[in-house]
């Protein structure tokens, strides 16, 4: 049944809340604006924090719901961990959408709170300390996502744990590698910037 319950896992998370509530709401395609994001940051950009906030909880309760069913599925701290990174490959990489999804950051908040809801914390607070220094939304996700592993290690978790950080981490940063060009080049968007519809970029 863990087996099973991973399958599930990346299914879940490849269901676009993104790209589903944009076309049903603006009947737009969120890909063509923007950074071409499905996630709640770039929603946020176009169509404000009403629209926003609902994907993100939204992608963040597909993740949580993934370690839970994981976890009803088979008791081994294995298939949890595992059911985790499935649910935030498939926000990642969703083949409901040709693989082009997401970038991470909420359904990585969603997955961490019922693995941990003291790293999930600690990380998120780091993350909104960040963002609100900076206005950067991708540097707070990746500064959290980067101390993910560090917080399971600090707080005395078992080693598959901080290797399922690592993993997280990692694929959180290389989702976020053309915001860390943008922010090289000092371009990237800032927290409170909005897309004009009618300037959208094709992608």
């Amino acid at each position: 049944m863990g087996y099973l319950a991973v399958g599930a896992a990346y299914l879940m998370g490849s269901i676009p809340f993104g790209y589903i509530l944009t076309r049903l709401l603006r009947k737009v395609d969120i890909r063509s604006y923007g950074s071409g994001n499905i996630g709640a940051t770039n929603v946020l950009r176009l169509m404000g924090w009403r629209a926003a906030l609902p994907v993100f909880l939204l992608d963040a309760g597909k993740g949580t719901a993934a370690v839970l069913l994981a976890r009803l599925c088979s008791g081994e701290t294995i298939f949890a961990l595992a059911a985790a990174l499935a649910v935030l490959l498939g926000h990642c990489y969703p083949v409901f959408l040709k693989f082009r999804g997401g970038k991470g950051a909420a359904t990585g908040v969603g997955l961490l709170l019922p693995l941990s809801g003291a790293v999930c914390a600690a990380a998120l607070l780091l993350a909104a300390a960040v963002i609100a220094l900076t206005r950067y939304v991708s540097l707070g996700s990746i500064t959290g996502a980067l101390a993910v592993p560090f917080l399971f290690l600090l707080l005395g978790y078992d080693p598959l744990y901080v290797a399922f950080g690592a993993a997280m981490a990692l694929l959180v940063i290389f989702r976020h590698r053309d915001n860390i060009g943008r922010l090289i080049r000092g371009t990237e968007s800032r927290l409170g910037q909005r897309i004009n519809l009618n300037g959208k970029e094709k992608r």
